[in-house]
């Protein structure tokens, strides 16, 4: 019962196991009131089986609110690979995991994430139709981190506009934690616009890079240790790598007016919400600012076009506009506003949601 007990929120958990390739995985799916569950496959040498498994729970209930955020017609999943991204992977493995979401029957569709890439997919692709992000030349809609980067630009400008009373992005100064697919190009992008930027990473090749391309976009860039970054003489907190690391520690150190980023899952508890709104800090909602990504694979099961997926994430910028409000007009965190909203369209679409039934289905809703 204890098992049944952590998982009473979700719908189904599947663990996926493959001797032959390697294959330790585990796929959640959270709620598929709004459609069937979307959501990316991350592989990273987790410490334990139960590590993995409090991150895909974590990660596809997340996943629910984003698709109620982004208003798309599907539901929360995720799935995450237990292995070293650099040396277990191999085609065989992939086409195992496709194997074994082609079992659920249309009920989960994923791509790539942290640790994952679209051409591991491309493996996968030959197992299931249940497939999204992968390259154009294969009939996906491409790379999910240049719509996911232009999210968060969008909440980066929501957020200045509601601190600041403008959307400006150039003259300020930004602590970018995580110079991965997406943190590399908010950070090349901010100093298009004229900022300034901490920016901290594992990957030295990256910040290498970032240095040199301050050179040539203008703009400064000062490299910061993981310990750094937190407290650093910025205003606006940008965190792009891992979920977790908004706690009691490091908030205490954040200088910063706002934090608006990419990174999944940003809080460690709910309530560090209240903590930063109590520490003058506004804070955007990630499953808002980073939902660029989703609205593109998202589309793509309805063939893709770009024009339609620029649309849906420049709405990103009016959704953190009415959190905003939402939160100072009730007097509640800016998560409580963002989670009222995707829980009432959720509830709301209990009453009005039978695309199942649609004489026209939708290129996911055929199975081959």
């Amino acid at each position: 019962m204890d098992f049944f007990e952590r998982i009473q929120e979700h719908q189904q958990v599947l663990f996926c196991n493959d001797e032959e390739t390697g294959l330790k995985a585990i796929i959640a799916i959270h709620d598929t009131t709004l459609g069937p569950a979307l959501g990316g496959c991350r592989m990273q040498p987790y410490e334990s089986v139960d590590a993995a498994l409090e991150d895909v729970l974590r990660l596809s209930k997340g996943m629910t609110y984003k698709c109620a955020a982004a208003d798309v017609d599907f539901g929360g999943g995720k799935a995450v690979i237990i292995g070293d991204p650099k040396t277990d992977k191999n085609p065989e493995m992939f086409r195992a995991f496709g194997q074994f979401v082609d079992s659920l029957n249309g009920r989960f569709y994923t791509g790539t994430d942290m640790g994952t890439t679209p051409s591991d997919f491309v493996h996968a692709l030959k197992e299931t139709n249940c497939i999204v992000g992968v390259n154009e030349e294969y009939g996906g809609s491409g790379d999910s981190s240049v719509p996911t980067a232009l999210g968060v630009m969008y909440g980066l400008k929501a957020t200045n506009q509601a601190v600041w009373g403008s959307q400006e992005l150039g003259g300020k100064a930004y602590a970018i934690q995580g110079l991965g697919k997406v943190g590399f190009k908010v950070a090349e992008q901010l100093l298009q616009e004229g900022a300034d930027l901490y920016v901290s990473d594992i990957n030295q090749e990256a910040l290498d890079l970032i240095v040199a391309k301050s050179k040539e976009l203008g703009g400064k860039v000062e490299v910061v240790s993981a310990e750094e970054i937190y407290g650093v003489d910025a205003d606006v907190f940008v965190p792009c790598a891992l979920g977790g690391i908004l706690n009691d520690q490091t908030i205490e150190q954040l200088k910063v007016r706002a934090v608006a980023g990419s990174a999944n899952n940003q809080l460690l508890e709910t309530r560090h919400g209240k903590v930063l709104q109590d520490k003058g800090i506004l804070y955007a909602p990630d499953y808002i600012v980073n939902a660029g990504g989703l609205v593109q694979v998202a589309d793509e099961l309805y063939e893709p076009n770009k024009a339609r997926v620029l649309q849906k994430t420049r709405a990103i910028y009016e959704s953190l506009i009415d959190v905003y409000q939402q939160s100072i007009e009730k007097g509640i965190t800016t998560v409580e506003a963002a989670n009222n909203l995707c829980e009432q369209r959720i509830e709301a679409r209990t009453k009005r949601n039978s695309f199942f039934s649609h004489a026209k289905r939708p290129k996911w809703a055929v199975r081959n």
